[in-house]
Order: structure tokens, then sequence, then C-alpha cells
């Protein structure tokens, strides 16, 4: 493990111990990230970067961005300024995971910006295979709720995350705890599309997704 590293490390624990780490603001880092769409040198050097800093994601979101722990997310190919606002999101207290606010507290908005675009280069992972009747319903479901928001295929946009080839068990697990607003994720939009799928839909709609690109 390299000197910068060690420090960053040492600056993680720091934050999640202390909890109390100054928070820079978002419009930062999203002004850090959209100046990197048109430089491509800078992209690449900030993809590395993020490379660098999603090390220590690896243990738990994949090497590659795929999980392989069923709760985990994936966050390959996932939008990258939906990304950076869960990342503030995380910073600020808003979304609830002691481990990941203190994480996110401890990168500076270079780092933030490096990190998403990092993730956002990475190949989305492959489609999962699920029973056709299953995935019939859910596509149904989905259509009729969630793409006005996801898009028709899933990918999402710059205010809304990609779902297509996420974690059956992640999504199942949000999705529960928009419905029953159990407190670790709030969004008034969120629980009102899951309440009118249901909770009876939410199988399909996950078999649905983990089977799209």
């Amino acid at each position: 493990m390299g000197r910068v590293w060690r420090r960053r490390v040492a600056a993680i624990v720091v934050a999640m111990c202390a909890g109390a780490v100054t928070v820079p603001a978002l419009a930062e880092a999203a002004a850090l990230l959209g100046g990197l769409g048109a430089d491509a040198p800078a992209r690449a050097r900030a993809i590395e970067h993020g490379r660098g800093l999603a090390t220590f994601c690896a243990n738990c979101h994949g090497a590659e961005g795929v999980s392989t722990i069923p709760e985990v997310p994936n966050l390959a190919a996932q939008n990258p300024d939906y990304l950076l606002t869960q990342i503030d999101a995380f910073s600020t207290g808003k979304r609830k995971n002691a481990f990941m606010e203190g994480l996110m507290r401890a990168l500076e908005p270079a780092d933030k910006a490096a990190l998403v675009v990092f993730y956002a280069s990475l190949p989305a992972p492959p489609p999962r295979a699920s029973a056709a009747h299953e995935v019939a319903a859910g596509k149904t479901a989905f259509d009729r709720i969630c793409a006005r928001c996801h898009g028709e295929t899933a990918h999402g946009s710059e205010t809304t995350p990609r779902l297509a080839g996420q974690q059956a068990a992640y999504l199942r697990q949000n999705l529960q705890r928009y419905l029953t607003m159990s407190g670790e994720r709030f969004y008034a939009p969120m629980t009102a599309a899951v309440s009118q799928l249901g909770e009876q839909n939410i199988d399909a709609v996950t078999a649905y997704l983990g089977s799209l690109k």
C-alpha cells in the first residue's frame, strides 16, 4: 500500500471515528465533474485517480464495480451525476449508513469527481437469467410505474439511477425501505411510486431489472 493511500485510509478512519468532518459543497465536485466532459486527457487522469481510490471500495463493490455481496449495489456503468448526489447524501447524513457516511466525508471534491467518473467508465454487469413469466410480469409493472423516471431501458438519467443489471437483493431491500419508510432511504416520490407498485410486484421487478444490460 503506497504512502498516499495510507494517508487516505488514515483520513477515512479518523472521519469514521470523529463523525464531524467538514463536508465540502456538492457544487465544487459537480463543477469538477462537468469540466471533465470536454477534456479527454483530464478525464483519463481522473479515471486513473478514481481507480486508485476505488481500491478501498472494491472490498464491498467489487474490483470492477460489480458486487459479490447481494445487498451491496453494483456501481459499474452508473450515471456519474447520480453517483455524485449519493456521495453527497452520505456525506451530509441524508442517506444513512455509518460506514459509508464516514468514508464519503473523507473525500475531497476532486476525489469524488474522479471516483464517479471511474465507476461510470466500467462496463455494465452481464444480465441474469430469470423465469420468463417473472421477467414479463416485472416488465409490465416497471413500464407502468418506474419507466417514467428511470427510462424505458432502466438506464436512468442525471437525477435517477441506472437500475439495469442491479443486484436483486439490493433492489428488494431498498424498495422495502421506501415502502415502509424505515429511515435509511427517504424520497417521497419513490415512496409513492413503490406504494403504487405494490409489495407483491417487487420480486418480479427485480428479476426484470436483473435481466437487462
